[in-house]
């Protein structure tokens, strides 16, 4: 057994926990700490506290997720006035071990790690992981996380994508319309701007211009739980137009990563899971003309964890040491 620190560092909260990783990587978390990020004024200050509320002689090996693209000089966290230089990190924490991945990246390494309970299947036929292909991974949040794990005689390796930032390619009249209207606030309308937390919102003011229709302005979260559980009729009708684009974008990504198996993760989906069945969401993943009947077997899995930022940061210490 290795033990390590798993760290899952957003921009509004960090979090925390030991991990002992077996022989094959699969992560078990200790206690869960979780600190806001604004209260510090750096990671090193961070996770010092971290070390004293842990008593002290942490690891020295991490694995760190970051909820932004990992450059090769300075990462600048979203919504945070912390600063990460990734070559100097690990001495700066005192490690002689150090892994750094993007947080939907993270994602990815949970999903291959996690055990069959965790991923219930929502669509498709129900069968494993392929010993040899790629699974898409995909998560709606602050933006549209995408990624794929590609085996090789079963063997697991992430590879982080920006799949998120592909065009959206609208397949009704609606759709054009909704195109349009984004196309005059954005200068590239990408899949994000319209799967994705965010993207609620934009569909929702689209629809409401397109219509001429007098609706209430809502921030994204006040939408999200309007829309989800009914109370208000226009915020379920762009629901159910996200849950289509939905299952377009996914589908899209399937194909272009061998449609084998897909995982939907993230806070949202899970919110999500008990309307997404009776939503337009397959039937869109399915409508891709003579692949049809393939798209039908493709199985969809819901990845279920508390802490699957941590659980994937531990999961990736093994990729490459």
């Amino acid at each position: 057994m290795t033990e390590i620190i798993a760290a899952d560092i957003g921009g509004t909260n960090a979090r925390f926990a030991r991990a002992l990783l077996d022989d094959r990587g699969v992560p078990t978390l200790g206690m869960v700490r979780k600190y806001k990020v604004a209260n510090y004024p750096s990671l090193q200050a961070c996770w010092a506290a971290f070390a004293q509320d842990e008593g002290g002689n942490l690891p020295t090996a991490a694995s760190i997720a970051f909820a932004t693209a990992i450059g090769r000089e300075v990462v600048k966290l979203t919504n945070s006035s912390w600063v990460i230089r990734p070559g100097s990190l690990d001495k700066e924490l005192g490690l002689t071990q150090l892994k750094l991945v993007n947080d939907f990246e993270a994602v990815a390494h949970a999903v291959s790690r996690l055990p069959p309970e965790n991923l219930p299947l929502l669509f498709g036929e129900d069968r494993p992981f392929p010993a040899d292909g790629g699974v898409t991974v995909v998560g709606p949040g602050t933006g549209l996380g995408v990624a794929m794990i590609a085996f090789d005689e079963g063997i697991p390796h992430v590879i982080a994508t920006e799949g998120g930032h592909l065009d959206f390619a609208p397949l009704d009249p609606l759709e054009e319309k909704i195109l349009a209207y984004l196309r005059e606030k954005f200068l590239r309308v990408s899949t994000e701007r319209v799967v994705s937390g965010p993207g609620l919102n934009n569909i929702y003011k689209a629809m409401a211009t397109i219509g001429h229709d007098r609706v209430m302005l809502m921030d994204d979260a006040a939408l999200w739980q309007a829309a989800l559980d009914g109370s208000d009729a226009f915020a379920r009708a762009a629901f159910d137009r996200f849950c289509l684009c939905y299952g377009s974008v996914v589908g899209d990504l399937a194909l272009a990563h061998g449609p084998h198996a897909v995982v939907l993760a993230g806070g949202l989906t899970q919110r999500m899971r008990d309307l997404l069945p009776a939503s337009g969401f397959h039937a869109r993943f399915t409508a891709k003309g003579r692949f049809e009947s393939l798209m039908k077997s493709v199985p969809i899995r819901l990845a279920l964890h508390d802490e699957i930022g941590l659980y994937g940061a531990a999961a990736a210490f093994r990729e490459k040491k």
